[in-house]
């Protein structure tokens, strides 16, 4: 009853205030997060009503709709554009896997935690997302409008409140680039990085002013509409998590605010979303809605506005273009510490190419891929020939040094913590440093040193040390002694590896390299004069060459795309502990590809070989199948059915038929079967089903935030044996 005779009222008062001159009419659209999409429902019946706004000013959520709007988008297509628009990933500025560096596909994929280090101290981030996938939408929207670099001329006045960190009071942002307006105004703290524009550290508008009604009425605006999509303090029980409580806390002050607004106001609309919180961006679709209904309750008050405006302010409209555009020249600036060719090679862009305003976007999170930058910009400008100049303006990052973790548990490296420290510019530029240690049960390192020279040949030097003790079937020893089914193996490898190497599209990388590798293997299950046997224990130098393709989705549990890791190896010399080394060369690869059906059920084959020439008078280079680690290093395979290693000969087939049903997000039901021949030349003949070994798999898997959480029930039917299985965490 309370708002249908405010509503009479302000008809009346509308009528009676339109006989003496056209109002001036302006839309202030509050702060809210994933709420904001409740504003589209006021817009749409704004443009069904006829208004023509004079003046448009947001904060936050409300910023981004009302700009917008501003900028000459129709409320359909913001409508269009919030549901086409993956909000999560966006905040969150995940990048899809085939983006990523070939490098970070390799070696970066398996740690939880990410901590920025400077000057030898270890910090905390400063949000969750440094906010680059925000601006990549908003540069895209927004870049084929004329006043983008100053939207002060836009064709519909707008302005945006952020809030000085200094100070904590309120900038009004009414020039300049409006996407970078846009992201200020709406970096929600702790959840994207602030940003630092006109020399002031800016963070999300609704901490000092959420619904700017005040600022509106100074531009001369008769008549305000005002969207408030604010909640309400939440109880205790609600506080569980770090926004919600950083959201109250924001509130404090925001609400008390927000009251003293509301009364300066003529056209107030407050939709029911109270339910829902400001990250709820995955209920967009409910939001709306309300927004529309609520919406919905003033189109008569909205008709009786568009009637006194006799004279209709033009809006101009915009339109998202998928037109392709002829770079003729690029300009980068702000590069320091990485070269042209380096910024240019990660963009995959060169000039004469002809690219989409989209396409740019893609090419943008190749270069973020590398974690090098906290901002990238670009403009287009026009030339006189119809071609553009692509200008980019690059913020490189000053946090070049981070620590990550991870943390993993297997039946045979046991219990195992990930420190990894990362360093970029250790030497020269382009340059990647990275050190895995790795402590647990089985003391391990991987450091790995790169030179990326984008289209240029990169080169780099790896080394690794690793070590695990298992009981094992390890055949050569117990194939040579009676009554003895087991041993305690012990297994120690080190490798020193400097390689040449190029990528193409980020999906392949071919290379070329030396290596020394030591491997020592004993066993005191059976001793010879009360010492340990030594299975090996020498110094070998060869050369290898290789070639990979990755462009798998995930790098866990993918669901699409394809895989290959081929290498050769010819041991050239060794310190020769057997007294028996003979020059030899030795192949092996991988062959995969997955596919997923009706959105729930994905298939993974996976192939992989490996064949031995000049066999060597040492086992210790036969392949070694049985287990079910995704973490093996030289010629140990995975099998499943079979214990680790069990199964040895000099060359070997595989293939591995994996079956995952996803029964929710990140949770999947898991069927596999592998088979395999092995022999000292399985491919001599065409009859590769001879004397086949299978195995298989039954369990379940859960895709956590520290890794795959796998419970398998594994078995063999030749061999009539069984096993559990258990890995928790990332496989490094």
């Amino acid at each position: 009853m309370k708002k249908f005779i405010a509503t009479c009222f302000l008809l009346i008062s509308i009528c009676f205030y339109g006989q003496e001159k056209q109002p001036k009419i302006g839309l202030v659209l509050s702060g809210g997060g994933a709420k904001g999409f409740a504003h589209v429902g006021v817009l749409k019946e704004i443009d069904k009503a006829g208004i023509r706004l004079d003046y448009i000013g947001g904060t936050s959520m409300g910023a981004i709709v009302g700009g917008l709007y501003a900028a000459g988008y129709s409320a359909d297509q913001i409508e269009v554009i919030i549901k086409e628009t993956d909000f999560l990933s966006l905040v969150r500025d995940q990048l899809p896997r085939n983006s990523e560096t070939f490098f970070e596909k390799e070696y970066g994929e398996n740690t939880m935690i990410t901590l920025p280090v400077k000057r030898g101290v270890i910090g905390l981030p400063r949000a969750i997302s440094k906010g680059q996938n925000v601006l990549n939408l908003l540069l895209e929207l927004f870049d084929s409008l004329d006043g983008n670099q100053d939207f002060s001329k836009l064709s519909v006045p707008f302005f945006c409140i952020a809030t000085d960190v200094e100070t904590g009071g309120e900038v009004i942002l009414e020039k300049g680039s409006l996407p970078l307006a846009l992201r200020a105004s709406g970096s929600f703290p702790t959840l994207l990085n602030p940003v630092v524009l006109n020399g002031k550290l800016l963070v999300d508008g609704g901490i000092a002013n959420n619904f700017p009604v005040s600022v509106m009425k100074s531009k001369g605006i008769d008549i305000v509409i005002g969207v408030d999509v604010e909640g309400r303090l939440y109880k205790k029980e609600n506080l569980n998590s770090a926004i919600a409580i950083m959201n109250q806390i924001m509130s404090y002050q925001m609400y008390n605010k927000t009251s003293k607004e509301k009364e300066k106001i003529d056209v107030y609309i407050h939709p029911d979303i109270n339910n829902f919180s400001v990250v709820d961006f995955d209920k967009k679709d409910e939001i709306l809605k309300i927004g529309i209904d609520e919406a919905a309750k003033y189109s008569e008050v909205f008709k009786e506005l568009a009637a006194k405006q006799k004279v209709k302010r033009k809006r101009e409209e915009l339109k998202l273009s998928n037109e392709k555009l002829l770079i003729s020249s690029i300009a980068i600036d702000g590069s320091k510490d990485y070269t042209r060719s380096f910024v240019l090679g990660k963009l995959k862009l060169k000039e004469g190419d002809s690219t989409t305003r989209r396409e740019i976007t893609k090419k943008i999170y190749l270069l973020s891929a590398t974690k090098n930058y906290d901002r990238i910009e670009y403009n287009l400008i026009k030339k006189i020939d119809q071609s553009y100049l692509l200008s980019f303006y690059l913020q490189e990052t000053k946090e070049n040094a981070s620590l990550k973790l991870g943390v993993h548990y297997d039946f045979l490296y046991k219990s195992s913590l990930l420190a990894n420290y990362s360093q970029k510019h250790l030497l020269v530029d382009n340059d990647k440093f990275s050190l895995d240690m790795i402590l647990g049960d089985n003391l391990r390192y991987n450091l790995n040193y790169f030179v990326d020279n984008g289209f240029y040949i990169s080169y780099g030097f790896r080394s690794r040390y690793n070590h695990f003790t298992s009981n094992s079937k390890y055949n050569p020893i117990v194939s040579s002694f009676t009554n003895v089914n087991n041993i305690n193996l012990k297994y120690t490898d080190i490798t020193n590896q400097f390689f040449i190497q190029t990528t193409f599209d980020r999906k392949f990388a071919l290379g070329l390299g030396a290596e020394h590798k030591y491997i020592k293997a004993t066993t005191a299950t059976i001793t010879i004069n009360d010492q340990a046997i030594i299975i090996d224990k020498s110094n070998y130098f060869n050369t290898y060459g290789y070639l990979k393709l990755d462009t798998y989705d995930k790098k866990n549990f993918p669901t699409k795309g394809y895989f290959a890791d081929l290498n050769f190896k010819w041991y050239l010399a060794s310190s020769d502990y057997n007294n028996d080394f003979q020059s030899f060369g030795q192949t092996k690869g991988t062959l995969g590809f997955a596919k997923t059906f009706w959105d729930k059920l994905t298939f993974q084959l996976t192939n992989e070989a490996g064949f031995t020439l000049k066999n060597p008078d040492s086992e210790v280079f036969d392949f070694y199948l049985g287990g079910y680690n995704q973490n093996y290093i030289n010629t140990f395979v995975a099998f499943y059915g079979y214990d680790f290693a069990e199964l040895s000969n000099n060359t070997f087939v595989k293939s591995e038929f994996n079956f995952r049903y996803a029964l929710a997000d990140n949770h999947y039901a898991i069927f596999i079967a592998n088979y395999g021949r092995l022999g000292e030349n399985v491919f001599k003949n065409i009859d590769l089903f001879k004397d086949i070994k299978s195995g298989y798999a039954l369990g379940y898997s859960y895709n956590s935030l520290i890794g795959p959480l796998e419970i398998k029930y594994s078995w063999s039917p030749e061999i009539n044996q069984n096993f559990w299985l258990f890995n928790l965490g990332f496989w490094f």
